[in-house]
């Protein structure tokens, strides 16, 4: 099965990072993703194709004051993942 997400805004208000760090928390963002894809699979509703969701809301999550770009990124992909749910 092949999986193609397309996020056309992703808005991230508040995040402890610079604007140069922002293309490591996106990279983050989809690589998380695509491994939550790939291990746990996806919704039922979206297994049919075509199916265009125009939000998602997603829980908050917490950040420690020593977060990575990285870190970031896979807590708001997960946050993102349990929005969608399965």
């Amino acid at each position: 099965m092949s999986i193609n997400v397309h996020i056309e805004r992703l808005v991230l208000d508040g995040l402890p990072v610079e604007r140069h760090q922002a293309p490591l928390v996106q990279s983050a963002v989809e690589a998380e993703l695509a491994q939550l894809f790939a291990a746990e699979g996806v919704a039922s509703g979206f297994k049919s194709g075509g199916h265009a969701t125009p939000r998602v809301d997603a829980p908050g999550i917490q950040l420690a004051s020593d977060s990575s770009p990285a870190q970031i990124g896979q807590q708001i992909a997960r946050a993102v993942y349990g929005g969608i749910g399965k």
